[in-house]
């Protein structure tokens, strides 16, 4: 089978996930099971950074030692995927041995190479950001990322060089349009390669920090953070200790990532990798905020939203849904609990959940629950039905996730106008025994293509359709092909009417 490799960024672990770990890892667990359902093994990576001065200050904060402090907020993470049912196949923490050992095997390497030196510094760093700044890119002591102050700092390090990497990657980025999507954001890093790059300092000495990664070159050193987490892509899938599962997966296919974590990624990446000989992955995509009001949610602005008490409130196949339908993957959205409420209704409950327990009643009511015999598509379903394939699979290589839901709603809007215009009640009183029969059997097919379309989005909820259903095949046995073929609903099988599965919130 194909692989497809997918991942997101590693969970700093100073305080609980929110709604934009959230949203990066649900859009990833969708285009994950999209690929399942095209037959393609699927690897897809998810897990917890917990090195770094933030983690050190955190759990000073909270009286414990570093080990105790990630032992017990890492978990949260793992809880809330559960919660969200993300398919991940790998949870990485950075304090694995595995992650470890790799990342001091790549250092060893640049390091013989001379790509690493030792030198002094004095500049400014921002401790949330991790990331030092030169008196030149700075107009006051003020993160420009974060908005918050910096410390100043002088003191010897290790740096590795990202300069005489930079004509290689403008040229690498030139020639792959399909690297860094969307284009807004791969133009904006060719922008930035216009000027010369500043060396990547990857240390921190072991008398500022001790909670690190030793360098295996000088002991008195821990490696960087953004050194050490952006490794961990190559260290999951066993990049030099099981060069089997490496040759299957890497590269990776999509990196995905909120736009604020774009450099590191689309710079400092690619370049490490090529500094070992290593091709970069196919494609980062790099996201937008969700936004409150007219900032960015923030831990320390105190305005995060809390994605479980969401899911506790309406629901994760509501919640998941809302995620990829309200803005289109790239931009920035306004979070609002109204706008999730009114989605909810009209969407899912007016639009989706009507559909179903209407045809399934009706089913109950003229047939005893019973799938009639096979019919052809009928005129006003036909046309989009022939499309739908095609449109869905345009939109999953843009990872255009709104797009596919909206193609989807077309189809199940005009299902539902198909109720309206075939009047059925009026065909069953006229006894109109065949027209009855085709009519029920294109909606049991449109209910039979729509919950395969709709489970990358709200497993939970197609699970439990397919079920009601009955249509005696697992999600095992499903295949994104079977929407382009029109007669399984097996006929004579007889349905579970269940009850609505989504209510409206009034």
């Amino acid at each position: 089978m194909d692989k497809f490799y997918i991942t997101t960024p590693l969970y700093y672990v100073n305080a609980s996930p929110h709604i934009g770990h959230s949203y990066t890892n649900i859009a990833a667990d969708c285009l994950s099971r999209f690929m399942r359902l095209k037959g393609k093994e699927v690897y897809f990576l998810t897990g917890t950074d917990e090195h770094g001065q933030k983690i050190f200050r955190a759990a000073q904060q909270e009286g414990l030692s570093p080990e105790e402090f990630v032992e017990r907020v890492a978990p949260r993470f793992v809880d809330l995927w559960g919660r969200l049912s993300i398919s991940y196949n790998d949870f990485l923490r950075t304090t694995q041995d595995r992650h470890k050992k790799t990342v001091q095997y790549v250092l060893s390497i640049l390091y013989d190479k001379g790509d690493i030196y030792l030198a002094e510094y004095s500049g400014w760093y921002c401790t949330p950001c991790e990331t030092f700044w030169t008196p030149t890119q700075l107009s006051s002591p003020v993160c420009p990322d974060c908005k918050r102050p910096l410390e100043e700092l002088k003191e010897k390090n290790y740096f590795f060089h990202l300069e005489k990497y930079r004509p290689w990657l403008i040229n690498f980025i030139k020639n792959h349009n399909g690297f860094i999507k969307p284009v807004i954001r791969r133009n904006e890093i060719l922008k930035f390669l216009e000027t010369p790059l500043t060396d990547l300092c990857i240390s921190r000495p072991r008398a500022r920090l001790e909670w690190g990664i030793p360098l295996p070159f000088d002991a008195d050193y821990v490696t960087y953070v953004w050194f050490d987490a952006l490794i961990n892509y190559i260290s999951a899938v066993g990049y030099w200790y099981d060069e089997k599962k490496f040759g299957r997966f890497w590269p990776a296919d999509v990196h995905l990532v909120g736009k604020d974590i774009l450099r590191q990624h689309a710079v400092y990446w690619p370049i490490m990798l090529r500094a070992i000989g290593i091709e970069p992955p196919k494609t980062v995509f790099a996201h937008g905020w969700w936004m409150l009001g007219e900032g960015k949610m923030s831990k320390s602005k105190g305005n995060i939203v809390d994605p479980l008490e969401l899911v506790a409130t309406y629901g994760e196949d509501a919640y998941r849904y809302f995620l990829l339908r309200e803005i289109p993957f790239g931009q920035d959205g306004n979070f609002s609990e109204s706008a999730l409420i009114s989605r909810i209704n009209s969407d899912l409950a007016n639009d989706l959940g009507n559909l179903y327990f209407r045809t399934l009643g009706m089913l109950e009511k003229y047939f005893s629950g019973e799938i009639p015999a096979v019919y052809p598509p009928e005129r006003i379903l036909e046309e989009k039905l022939k499309k739908l394939p095609e449109e869905l699979d345009g939109a999953i290589e843009e990872l255009n996730f709104q797009q596919i839901l909206i193609s989807l709603w077309e189809l199940i809007n005009l299902a539902n106008k198909f109720i309206e215009d075939s009047r059925p009640w009026e065909l069953a009183r006229t006894k109109q025994k065949d027209r009855l029969s085709c009519f029920m059997y294109n909606l049991m097919e449109v209910l039979r293509i729509v919950t395969i379309c709709i489970y990358p989005f709200m497993p939970n909820c197609a699970q439990r359709l397919w079920k009601q259903l009955r249509q005696g095949r697992g999600w095992g046995e499903v295949n994104f092909a079977d929407i382009s073929q029109w007669g399984l609903s097996p006929p004579g099988t007889k349905i579970e009417k269940g009850q609505p599965i989504f209510p409206r919130i009034m």
